[in-house]
């Protein structure tokens, strides 16, 4: 089955439209004083802090916790959600 020349293709559309922001957008290059800005803000902790911070069995607990408890939340949230909007939908 052929489309007709007046309903292009999605895919021709997408092209045709990669190829015209290709012509019309340049690249832009950050300043010289951002990248040293962005460079000084990140830092990457040394392999002692990052065995510390693994060792801490509290706080890693609590982090654990504090996801695992906000993924229940969701979960129940989205159940929730689905039984009181599904249900309506199937009356």
């Amino acid at each position: 089955m052929t489309q007709p020349e007046n309903n292009p293709s999605p895919e021709s559309e997408l092209l045709s439209l990669e190829s015209h922001l290709a012509r019309t957008l340049k690249p832009v290059s950050p300043s010289n004083d951002l990248v040293q800005r962005l460079r000084g803000r990140i830092q990457m902790p040394t392999r002692r802090e990052i065995t510390l911070r693994l060792t801490d069995w509290r706080r890693l607990f609590v982090v654990f916790g504090g996801v695992l408890s906000g993924m229940v939340m969701l979960l129940t949230l989205a159940r929730a959600l689905y039984y009181i909007f599904g249900r309506r939908s199937a009356v």
